[in-house]
């Protein structure tokens, strides 16, 4: 077994504006030249401090991931709330404007996923399988928290591509409507005990 390689004193800092520059950017593409300049730091030193680009992009995917789980975390939603709050507050949240630039990273991280790269798949089935479990929160029904979070997600990447939230705000306000099987109702969630 390879021991953990020692972080250098800093180095969490430095990876906290790495990943500011990501968001900052919309994307992880960032060349090692444009990702030092955003940092204020030289490249070489970047190489330093991680030893290689993959580095760098695997320690901001962890620390994004660590920054989304607590954002979405039970606990910052209203006590048995139900199904429907929760995704409408989800969506307020989501298509924010100061949350613009971190859905165009995760959408990068995603394209990265369908090209094939093990990490960034990695990275999209752990965000997928937080959702689910955020979700069975508020309901206890699997099949119909999926098939919400598949309506959430098409409707964030249409809010993405027009700016506009509302058309998204307004399908998922007909699909709890339409009395999806009690969908509307709070579950009796395990958080709270």
């Amino acid at each position: 077994m390879d021991p953990q390689p020692q972080e250098k004193p800093g180095q969490q800092a430095l990876l906290e504006r790495c990943l500011a520059a990501f968001v900052q950017a919309g994307t992880i593409e960032l060349s090692l030249d444009r990702l030092a300049e955003s940092v204020g730091i030289s490249k070489r030193m970047l190489i330093h401090y991680f030893g290689d680009r993959e580095t760098i992009e695997e320690g901001a995917m962890s620390l994004l991931e660590e920054r989304l789980r607590a954002q979405f975390s039970p606990a910052s939603f209203p006590h048995a709330a139900s199904l429907k709050t929760a995704v409408a507050a989800l969506w307020d949240r989501t298509t924010a404007p100061t949350s613009r630039n971190i859905l165009l990273l995760v959408m990068d991280l995603s394209r990265r996923a369908w090209n094939g790269s093990a990490r960034a798949k990695a990275f999209y089935a752990e965000q997928q399988r937080l959702w689910v479990a955020l979700l069975m929160n508020f309901h206890p029904n699997r099949f119909v928290v999926e098939e919400v979070l598949q309506l959430f997600q098409g409707a964030v990447l249409a809010c993405l591509i027009t700016g506009d939230p509302e058309p998204g705000r307004r399908s998922l306000a007909r699909f709890f409507s339409s009395g999806n099987g009690g969908i509307d109702k709070p579950s009796r969630s395990k958080r709270h005990r």
